[in-house]
């Protein structure tokens, strides 16, 4: 499949590939002179942590400090660890009967499958300090959340449904709280969660720090944000205008609705040693995306908010292991989960909401690592795109097809929808060789 440049798909695919990764972290001291626990240094080591991202050289002091944040960074860039080694650390060194002081520190994320991914970031750093974390989150059943909260925690890492249930029955504790951190802090606030905050604001001691992380943030949301910290709070900000990573070389395709499932099939099909995030705009859509690729032969996994939470898990976890290669998903994924090694993102549909497309790009390109992704838009999407290039304050590259691109394209499928096509197309090409045999019989 060619496109015409102002792009060419296939050098999206493969000149980035072959690029050097720039270096995108400070030459900051290393973690093995930071005043932390002696195991807290060795786990890092062992997890290839020599030096600080950027977020990290920011935030590390001035948490270990005490002091409220408004921290914002490009996703990709290790704010989990950015929250998660101080506050280990401060845990070690103040308690004095494992997990039985009282929850600490709680850690409020939007997304179940977020507030597992950043339990399992705090447990792993905190191997050989008997710092206990654990994960609570709605979908499943609470008795074995509740045996393991009786049982002692230090971090609490949870979304709010559950949290407040639990909070109800007198299953958390909340008077021995210090430190209160929002992560994805403009998705908390902005879509619903803002009251949520405030009643639990209330049952939280005065004398508390307050960490707000997010990728992206609008005027509205720090205001809300400022008013939930203190008067001194300190805000970081390490992104750019732009705010999509520079590992992420990012470009825009029109294509029709109708269109769509044909040059996903064949991207999909021309790069099998990739892996692929593709974002749908619905739970529906989903679906029905996946059911299309399966119907020619490719294997897809979808995730989606109305899969149980057990079934969720195992898709995101078979797609991180990699046993499956293509996961379709909805914007319940876009937001803050690593998964490692996504070679490409396809935005099948335009996200609604322009900050989104951030979190979606931001999928892949993680780390050290390159990352691309393409989005197809449709004429009814082109406001979105509007929305998204305001959104980020530059022009999506775009790759600019053909009509016997998209009629190839279209041709390719062989979910036996367009064999017709097929069919004309052959009985023109045999009539014009008849002809041709024709002439040169007359000829002669």
């Amino acid at each position: 499949m060619r496109f015409i440049r102002r792009g060419n798909l296939k050098s999206i695919f493969f000149d980035l590939m072959s690029c050097h990764t720039n270096c995108l972290y400070l030459c900051a001291m290393r973690f093995s002179e930071y005043r932390i626990s002696r195991e807290l240094k060795s786990n890092l080591e062992e997890m290839g942590f020599k030096r600080p991202t950027d977020i990290q050289f920011k935030c590390i002091p001035n948490i270990q400090k005490g002091e409220d944040l408004l921290a914002i960074a490009q996703t990709g860039t290790g704010k989990t660890a950015a929250f998660a080694i101080p506050i280990i650390d401060k845990i070690q060194f103040n308690r004095k009967t494992p997990g039985k002081d009282g929850i600490k520190c709680i850690v409020m994320v939007p997304t179940r499958e977020l507030c597992t991914q950043i339990a399992d970031v705090f447990n792993l750093i905190a191997r050989k300090t008997k710092v206990k974390t654990m994960a609570v989150y709605g979908g499943v059943e609470q008795d074995s959340q509740i045996e393991r909260l009786t049982a002692g925690v230090d971090v609490l890492v949870t979304t709010p449904g559950r949290m407040f249930d639990l909070v109800s029955q007198g299953f958390i504790k909340l008077d021995r709280i210090e430190t209160l951190i929002l992560d994805e802090a403009d998705q908390m606030l902005n879509l619903g969660f803002y009251k949520d905050i405030e009643d639990l604001i209330r049952f939280l001691p005065k004398r508390r720090q307050t960490l707000f992380f997010s990728a992206t943030i609008d005027q509205k949301i720090k205001k809300l944000a400022y008013s939930l910290v203190n008067s001194k709070a300190i805000r970081i900000q390490i992104s750019p205008k732009n705010p999509v990573s520079k590992n992420v070389t990012h470009a825009i395709t029109f294509v029709e609705m109708d269109d769509k499932r044909f040059f996903l099939e064949r991207i999909l099909k021309e790069q099998e040693a990739l892996k692929f995030m593709v974002f749908v705009r619905t739970k529906v859509r989903a679906e029905r995306v996946k059911a299309a690729m399966e119907r020619v032969g490719i294997a897809t996994e979808a995730i989606h908010g109305d899969k149980e939470q057990k079934d969720r898990q195992k898709v995101l976890n078979d797609f991180k292991a990699g046993t499956t290669r293509i996961l379709i998903a909805t914007d319940v994924s876009a937001r803050g989960i690593d998964i490692p090694n996504v070679d490409y993102v396809i935005n099948y549909d335009m996200p609604d909401v322009a900050e989104n497309y951030v979190h979606r790009v931001g999928r892949t390109g993680r780390g050290k690592n390159k990352g691309q992704a393409l989005s197809f838009c449709s004429k009814g999407e082109q406001e979105l795109l509007k929305g998204i290039e305001d959104y980020i304050t530059v022009p999506i590259e775009v790759l600019e097809t053909n009509k016997k691109d998209i009629a190839e394209t279209i041709l390719f499928s062989d979910d036996g929808s367009n064999n017709w096509k097929a069919l004309m197309q052959k009985d023109e090409a045999d009539k014009k060789k008849k002809r041709k045999g024709s002439g040169k019989g007359k000829r002669n």
